[in-house]
């Protein structure tokens, strides 16, 4: 009975202040739901870096062609000749006993024509493997993606992407039917479903988009199109020569990556030199990326943490206040005999309320932030639409997870932190004289 008493003494002293009790609630509110929110929004963001990193395929790795900085090639004379070879990528495709395929591709500009219908787009050479590699679907409408055999046969043949079928052809069947590229006819004989273009991952791979492409085998472009590429810079035109894009290779034991991506880089150790190659490895990448995710955590909570430490010092502001007030009513309750001990406990119980609903709501209003985002970026979208997709993917479609640990920390910690600044103030109260009390009162 004595314990009920003492929180519904609690409760009917903080109800006298309502404007101050639920100012110190709103502190602990603000706390318990940033911690929530910033650690929602970090997890939704490292999740949705490391979706990105494993559609590149843990069990793959990316050797890339790049352009050398110009003192490296300060002393080439004649068009500027750099990146990977067809000699690089039959040295990793025969002598890497690790790696199941090396698919090797190859990227240039091209005018895509149709009659009167023109699209600027990215010609891709490439093997029957790049489609698994990039997850690249064909339409249900027939058709197919390049085959070996096409490959072997050095075939007139291509698959368009979505938006470049639907620019040339419009209301036609693209199937059958030819494009030119250059001089060059091509018989269509499929068309990929669309696909939403993938962002940047760090400063290892750019962006790729897939909507202007056009996909013919890498033995045709080989056979019709020159390595030699034109470049503009500053006003004038300068020449290079380019055979490979890109080589992917695909590891068949997961485990084997690490040590096949060492090997990659002694087996194309001729290139450090001019630094113009890049070796990538997605599993790499994901293991950062999960380092990164930790430390991006623990600085987010950090924030949040101190969220909670200042509502806690308004706790403590608040109760010492209280204290003030209520001298005489301490003076009073210790000359009728009540103990220490029992001053100590009415001014907790009154702490513990506040943190304790001021958790609670906390919690409720974590629990919002997935719906309070959306509706964020509904609003960003319908007011500046450009802006939002000027935005990098990670940030413009980040969803975020609620972490089940933040719940009961912030709510635990919330509670602790009512505890631990009450404790001063109602230490205070106690240790007040009962008749310096009644008399600081008069």
């Amino acid at each position: 009975m004595l314990g009920i008493r003492i929180w519904k003494l609690g409760i009917k002293s903080l109800l006298l202040h309502p404007m101050r009790s639920l100012l110190t609630i709103l502190g602990i509110f603000i706390g318990v739901a940033s911690v929530i929110w910033l650690l929602a929004i970090s997890e939704g963001i490292s999740a949705k870096a490391q979706q990105q990193i494993e559609k590149l395929g843990a069990e793959n790795i990316i050797v890339r062609t790049v352009k050398p900085p110009s003192e490296a090639t300060a002393e080439q004379r004649g068009p500027l000749t750099y990146g990977l070879t067809r000699n690089d990528w039959r040295l990793l495709d025969e002598t890497l006993h690790s790696v199941e395929t090396a698919t090797p591709i190859r990227e240039v500009r091209r005018q895509i024509r149709r009659g009167p219908n023109t699209v600027h787009g990215r010609l891709v050479g490439c093997t029957t493997e790049y489609a698994a590699l990039n997850h690249l679907e064909i339409q249900s409408k027939g058709g197919h993606f390049i085959s070996k055999v096409e490959v072997e046969r050095e075939s007139n043949v291509c698959v368009l992407a979505a938006e470049v079928a639907e620019a040339l052809f419009q209301f036609e069947k693209p199937i059958g039917k030819t494009v030119h590229v250059d001089q060059d006819e091509y018989v269509v004989v499929g068309v990929l479903k669309p696909k939403a273009a993938t962002a940047a991952v760090g400063g290892s791979l750019s962006g790729q988009e897939f909507d202007k492409d056009v996909y013919i085998p890498i033995t045709t472009l080989w056979q019709r199109m020159s390595d030699y590429i034109i470049t503009r810079e500053s006003g004038s035109f300068s020449g290079e020569i380019v055979e490979l894009n890109q080589v992917t290779l695909k590891v068949g034991n997961v485990n084997h990556v690490m040590n096949t991506a060492e090997l990659v880089r002694e087996s194309l150790s001729h290139h450090n030199r001019l630094r113009d190659v890049s070796v990538v490895v997605p599993l790499e990448l994901l293991e950062q990326a999960k380092q990164t995710k930790f430390m991006f955590m623990v600085f987010m909570g950090l924030i949040a943490a101190i969220s909670l430490l200042v509502g806690g010092i308004g706790i403590m502001n608040i109760m010492l206040a209280t204290v003030t007030e209520r001298t005489r009513e301490i003076g009073i309750r210790r000359a009728l005999g009540a103990k220490r001990g029992d001053i100590i406990r009415q001014f907790l119980v009154e702490t513990i309320v506040l943190s304790v609903v001021g958790g609670l709501t906390g919690v409720l209003g974590g629990l919002l932030c997935i719906p309070a985002v959306d509706l964020a970026r509904f609003l960003a979208t319908s007011y500046d639409p450009a802006l939002v997709a000027d935005l990098p993917d990670t940030i413009r479609d980040v969803r975020p997870q609620i972490v089940p640990l933040s719940i009961p920390l912030a709510f635990g910690i919330s509670v602790i932190v009512g505890v631990v600044f009450g404790l001063y103030p109602a230490s205070r109260a106690a240790d007040l004289d009962p008749i310096e009390a009644l008399r600081a009162a008069n």
